[in-house]
């Protein structure tokens, strides 16, 4: 993604740097706008691509906690389930209480560690895609600083990358 968008950007670095000068100006030259409008579509296109796979794990991370906490609450039921069954003997209603219980803490524990597990796997993805948004975003600014910078004598000077 980013090498095609530094592509592009090498590509209209490179329009500016061949374009003719307008006849008696010194800062003015003539570019194709219709090629320049092209390379900035082509940057708009490959851009929002991390922002896409970014709201694509947000709906992931969103079905896994969902997920999670249907199986922690059928894991529950079950369990309630089963209590509400062996309910007729005092040793065994202790005993299913017990386990009942001890289910339930599982359950919640499982959940717990698929949720953060989750959210940890999503945050580390998101950091993924900001630096990569702010690779994007760095090169952006060095251009357009490149492009300011040309002189006034109407010479065109490659920027230092």
């Amino acid at each position: 993604m980013v090498t095609i968008i530094d592509d592009i950007l090498d590509m209209m670095d490179d329009m500016l740097d061949n374009a003719s000068s307008v006849p008696f100006s010194v800062k003015k030259s003539i570019i194709d706008c219709d090629q320049m409008r092209d390379y900035i579509n082509e940057i708009r296109l490959n851009l929002p691509q991390e922002i896409k796979q970014a709201k694509l794990i947000v709906r992931d991370r969103q079905s896994i906690i969902s997920d999670a906490n249907k199986e922690a609450e059928s894991i529950v039921r079950r369990a309630e389930d089963r209590a509400k069954v062996i309910v007729s003997n005092d040793e065994i209603t202790k005993a299913a209480k017990a386990k009942a219980t001890e289910m339930i803490n599982q359950a919640q524990a499982k959940s717990k560690e698929i949720k953060n597990a989750a959210n940890k796997y999503i945050d580390d993805v998101l950091v993924q895609a900001e630096e990569c948004l702010q690779a994007n975003l760095t090169d952006i600014r060095k251009t357009r600083q490149a492009v300011k910078s040309i002189p006034t004598n109407g010479q065109i000077q490659k920027p230092n990358k």
